[in-house]
Parts: C-alpha cells; sequence; structure tokens
C-alpha cells in the first residue's frame, strides 16, 4: 500500500540510503513515478517475475521528503472536487489524488478539472 512505499522511502532520506526496493503494485509504482516527475527520486523500475516482482527506487538527496501528511486512510477516505483543492505549504510541497484519469498531482487535476480521492501531502 501506498503509506508503506511513502514512509519507506521517506525513512530511507534520512538514513542515508540511495536505493530502496519494496513490493509492486500498480498504485505504488504510479505513485513513485509522480514522484520522480516531482525530483523526490531519481528513477523507479519493476524488476522480477509476476510473482516476485519489486519496485526498485533511487531517492533524490537533494529533495528528500521531510513530512507525510495522509489525508486519506482505509478507514475514512475523503474526496473532492477540483475547486476545493488547494497549494501544499504555499507551492513547496505536492497533493498526490487518485482520480479517474490516474493518480495525479492537485495541480494536474485542477488544470484537468477532475477531483478524486486525496491520499496525501508531501513537503
Amino acid at each position: 500500500m501506498y503509506i508503506n512505499l511513502l514512509i519507506n522511502i521517506k525513512n530511507a532520506g534520512q538514513a542515508g540510503k540511495t536505493v530502496l526496493k519494496t513490493p509492486h503494485s500498480k498504485m505504488d509504482f504510479a505513485i513513485a513515478e509522480l514522484l520522480v516527475r516531482y525530483g523526490f527520486l531519481k528513477r523507479v523500475e519493476v524488476k522480477g517475475r509476476t510473482a516476485r516482482r519489486v519496485i526498485e527506487m533511487e531517492v533524490n538527496p537533494d529533495r528528500l521528503i521531510r513530512e507525510v501528511k495522509f489525508l486519506s486512510k482505509p478507514s475514512t477516505r475523503t474526496y473532492h472536487g477540483y475547486r476545493g483543492l488547494r497549494s501544499v505549504k504555499s507551492g513547496n510541497g505536492l497533493l498526490v489524488l487518485s482520480t479517474p484519469n490516474g493518480v495525479r498531482a492537485g495541480h494536474e487535476a485542477k488544470r484537468e478539472k477532475v477531483g478524486g480521492q486525496m491520499l496525501f501531502e508531501i513537503w
């Protein structure tokens, strides 16, 4: 689940590790690709065969994840339309949503005029 992925990335960055491996899932891979686009990770690869696939990531030491705020949890899910989306830390953070068009950053979803489940904020 993406909660474990983000905590592992945050802890690896703070411990000074550069390469990180986690079990593969489509949601985790989509979130990891989004983090590559916004500079939190350097690269992401899927390795292994179907039953034992892992996601191998390289943490960017120049832009570490300092904090993660989970907006939706398995017990409480939070949904917003595109009008209810806001910036994170005056534009220095990243809001991530799960939309019908896939996993998107907050400003991308606002530009596409699509809302969805608010997953987390990172900065």
